[in-house]
């Protein structure tokens, strides 16, 4: 049996299939964090995720996205940088047009935000899906093609619409903690190689057996 790991470090973990990429040797941003084996997958856009997927990033606020997420095609998140003034008679922001309007940047300039943006682990994108400013999304959840989430999402949750709304949960609460206490994500990549059909097809008991001892 082979127990290699696969290799976090390459753009294209199917050389055949450049539309998947691997976000965490594909992004230079300071701005945004990933973890390893999360990816992208875009037939035509894949290698372009920091400005077409990622809009917006002005700072400081950050993307944190954890490991083995899953990202579907157009997938986008809107940073604090989109925001608006909403408190006088026009939202328009006239300073970023130039000319003598630029003199008034501080009308724009220091706008409340919502803090970093955080995707936790394992996390599975459908297509199309928006994620408005500082959105956490818990370890384990899904998300369904063409929502807007505009609010966090619980461990384990599947939410979908527009706005998103929380369908189900995929496991009862304590069985999330007891997920959550196993963390499979966190385990050393030969172990978890070793362990790859527990990790997609077990119970959680079998999870827990074969978490690493010590």
């Amino acid at each position: 049996m082979n127990l290699v790991p696969a290799d976090p470090t390459v753009l294209h973990p199917f050389p055949d299939q450049p539309r998947v990429v691997l976000l965490k040797p594909l992004v230079k941003s300071e701005l945004i964090e990933v973890g390893e084996y999360s990816y992208y997958d875009d037939p035509e856009h894949a290698t372009e995720f920091e400005t077409r997927n990622v809009l917006y990033h002005y700072g400081p606020e950050k993307l944190r996205i954890g490991k083995f997420c899953a990202f579907g095609t157009g997938v986008r998140f809107i940073m604090n940088g989109a925001n608006h003034r909403m408190d006088g008679p026009s939202t328009f922001p006239f300073p970023i047009m130039g000319g003598a309007w630029a003199e008034h940047f501080d009308l724009i300039s220091g706008l409340p935000g919502r803090g970093d943006t955080v995707v936790g682990h394992d996390v599975w994108f459908g297509y199309d899906v928006m994620v408005m400013p500082g959105v956490r999304i818990g370890h384990g959840a899904v998300i369904a093609s063409g929502s807007v989430v505009v609010d966090d999402v619980p461990d384990y949750g599947v939410v979908g619409g527009n706005p998103a709304k929380l369908i189900r949960t995929r496991y009862s609460e304590s069985e999330v903690e007891r997920l959550l206490a196993v963390a499979w994500w966190d385990w050393p990549a030969e172990h978890l190689t070793e362990h790859v059909r527990t990790v997609m097809s077990g119970t959680i008991d079998d999870l827990e057996k074969a978490a690493p001892q010590g």
